[in-house]
């Protein structure tokens, strides 16, 4: 059976070639199999030497120090790491996000809450940014930490985190920054952006599942309280065993997302253009990622007057989303679509479309045609 065009790339992406076959080298007798902690023999030692590197790749697209770079099972790990790890043990008990982040930060927030935390949600803007007055509005004295996503999965629009990183530290308070869609597509610098904590998952960037990073700031000191015990690996921040072959795979991911931004991205925006000019031929298209706002490789689309359950099946050759595969079993229309003020019935005829490395001008292109006619088709004469 043919496989339909994919276009979720906000969803997950495949393992680059060159990427998978560093990681190949780390699973068989030949290879760099050893546990990275096993100091006593050559194999741990060559292990070691591989996680290090990775490491110092992934810190060089943050502008980071190699040792502020804790590695988790991937963003949603380190979104509860880094929102728990800091709570556990605050004297301060209040938190500001915002109402259309992740959900790994919105469910880690609101078990805080049953903790005794208080937690404000800060609601988006007509386009789904997060304003720095907004969150400056929000902020008392009593505020430990600061969750404000880089850029939107559902709506690629893309938070101005720098404004916000300056605010949360002249006030002192922390700031964790989801970047599981932003890390090698945007320049990210902590240190300038005055970012505290920061979540990368390497499934967004090319690399394996099952693997990720949380930047945790190193000068001044930041105490984080680990979900994990059993060990003290990662700075005593995340024990368990390191997955020398998905690290590894993380790493060359990283560097290439680094070496290849610029070009990538602007390939990327073609791509869009493409789309959009398909779109803009079909009447009462709502597009509600804004192209000035939002980052080039996900586009969020909505079509009045069409059944959204008999759109998408309709579309059986083009692999799309109706929101974040996070909550793609729910039945109820996307939230962060609800936050941005679209009614429920649009929200339920609307999509995630999102490119990447492999979309090619020829698919894009098949994919407009689609569309078009399909909504034609169901809205009928």
């Amino acid at each position: 059976m043919k496989k339909p065009i994919y276009l979720d790339y906000a969803a997950t992406t495949p393992v680059d070639p060159r990427v998978a076959q560093k990681m190949g080298r780390c699973l068989m007798v030949e290879g760099t199999f050893g546990n990275p902690a096993s100091r006593s023999h050559a194999y741990g030692w060559q292990a070691e030497e591989a996680v290090e590197h990775a490491r110092t790749q992934v810190a060089g697209v943050l502008g980071a120090d190699p040792r502020e770079i804790v590695w988790t099972s991937g963003a949603t790990e380190s979104d509860n790491l880094a929102i728990k790890g800091a709570a556990y043990g605050a004297s301060r008990r209040h938190i500001v996000t915002s109402a259309i982040e992740h959900k790994a930060v919105l469910d880690t927030c609101a078990f805080l809450e049953t903790e005794g935390f208080e937690v404000t949600y800060l609601m988006p803007d007509a386009h789904g940014r997060i304003e720095a007055e907004a969150v400056a509005q929000a902020l008392r004295p009593d505020t430990l930490l600061a969750s404000i996503m880089h850029v939107n999965n559902e709506l690629g629009t893309i938070n101005d985190v720098a404004a916000i990183g300056a605010l949360c530290r002249e006030q002192g308070v922390l700031f964790h920054v989801d970047a599981a869609q932003s890390f090698g597509k945007l320049e990210i610098d902590v240190k300038s952006m005055c970012i505290d904590m920061l979540s990368i998952s390497a499934h967004k960037l090319y690399g394996p599942k099952g693997i990720g990073v949380l930047y945790v700031r190193r000068d001044p000191p930041l105490h984080l309280t680990p979900l994990i015990h059993g060990g003290g690996h990662e700075m005593g921040m995340r024990s368990g065993t390191l997955a020398t072959h998905q690290i590894v795979g993380l790493g060359e991911a990283a560097e290439l997302m680094r070496n290849h931004m610029h070009e990538e991205q602007a390939r990327l925006s073609g791509l869009r253009e493409t789309l959009l000019s398909y779109l803009n031929q079909i009447p009462d298209c709502a597009v509600h990622s804004h192209p000035e706002h939002s980052l080039a490789s996900i586009m969020n689309v909505g079509f009045a007057g069409v059944d959204g359950e008999t759109l998408m099946l309709a579309l059986d050759d083009l692999a799309l989303s109706s929101g974040s595969a996070c909550t793609s079993a729910s039945v109820e229309p996307s939230y962060v679509l609800r936050g941005i003020g679209v009614d429920d019935d649009l929200a339920h005829a609307s999509f995630r479309v999102s490119f990447g490395r492999f979309s090619t001008v020829a698919e894009v292109e098949h994919a407009g045609r689609r569309i078009g006619e399909v909504v034609g088709r169901l809205r009928g004469p």
